[in-house]
């Protein structure tokens, strides 16, 4: 089998849950009366190929969209069944959760035919459940527990982002450190990253919904109405992480402007007291001759105490205009 077809089985019939490995017999089962799912590399050149020679009673304009190479969630009617992409998290080892993993899929009541760049842990999960003989049987429900297992991943990284959140909050108002604010930054960032599809793909499944296909049943739309109210509530807890994160960053950003109005505050006042009795010492130590006191030896420390005296004249002054 060619690297473009990760893998192909039966989801009902006999044969339920056995691979499918010759490419002219995965053609044929995604054709035959019982379902079957098909999942290849978007990114692989030889998967567009292969559509288009074993899938020609595919609209072009499917057949397309399914290898495109830039795509955003939306589902829309597409001859006896229905286009439908999807974003889910990307689990995989060093990448970031945020930078999420596109999903193209293709639906009718004989076959799934699925497409990703990158793994996808949602797939692997169900992928594995339809080999032991268990999971979803039909092609209907494949997309309801696939959606469902999406959404459940999206809504524990947004719970994961809130714990952090609140977490960065207590150690904001704890100890508001400038240092603090690339953290805050960090996860902004993770959070538009996320907000970026998530509400594309609520209105993704709504349209899906509203399509009114056949091929869903009262069970997967009700389940699929359960996602999308799940994933309305995830995005309204993204829009109040926003608002909180902002808060935040205003927090920290409040402490350091105090620190730094204060630290102004005492240079001033120092500035304030030294600034007349720098004045003096330099009026006094010009090197002209005539200088008062410059024969009379006890001259410098009444010179001193002059200074000590103005010192705390300028500190009274200050005290006074309560300045201090």
């Amino acid at each position: 089998m060619d690297s473009h077809i990760v893998f192909a089985r039966h989801l009902d019939g006999p044969e339920r849950g056995q691979s499918i490995e010759d490419e002219a017999a995965i053609a044929a089962s995604l054709q035959g009366p019982a379902p079957a799912w098909l999942h290849m590399r978007a990114d692989h050149p030889g998967a567009a190929e292969w559509i288009d020679q074993y899938l020609p009673y595919l609209d072009p304009a499917i057949r397309a969209a399914l290898t495109e190479p830039q795509t955003r969630p939306r589902a829309l009617r597409g001859g006896d069944g229905m286009l439908l992409f999807l974003r889910g998290i990307n689990l995989n080892e060093g990448a970031d959760p945020e930078d999420m993993v596109s999903l193209r899929m293709y639906v009718d009541t004989a076959q799934v035919v699925s497409l990703s760049r990158r793994p996808l842990q949602s797939v692997e999960l169900l992928a594995n459940r339809i080999a032991a003989g268990e999971g979803p049987e039909t092609s209907a429900d494949l997309i309801a527990d696939l959606v469902e297992e999406i959404t459940t991943r999206i809504e524990t990284q947004v719970a994961d982002l809130e714990s952090r959140a609140e977490t960065l909050e207590a150690a904001a108002i704890k100890d508001p450190r400038p240092e603090l604010s690339a953290e805050v930054t960090d996860q902004r960032l993770e959070l538009a990253d996320l907000r970026r599809f998530l509400p594309a793909q609520r209105d993704a499944l709504r349209d899906a919904l509203r399509l009114d296909l056949e091929l869903l049943g009262p069970s997967q739309a009700a389940k699929l109405h359960e996602q999308l109210d799940q994933l309305t509530r995830v995005i309204e807890t993204m829009d109040t992480l926003r608002e909180q994160l902002a808060t935040i960053r205003s927090e920290i950003e409040g402490a350091r402007d105090e620190r730094f109005n204060r630290n102004l505050y005492v240079l001033s006042m120092i500035s304030a007291v030294f600034l007349p009795l720098s004045f003096m010492t330099g009026l006094m130590g010009i090197n002209l001759a005539g200088m008062p006191g410059a024969a009379w030896t006890p001259a410098f420390w009444v010179f001193c105490a002059l200074m000590a005296a103005l010192a705390v004249g300028v500190l009274a002054i200050l005290r006074i205009f309560r300045l201090i």
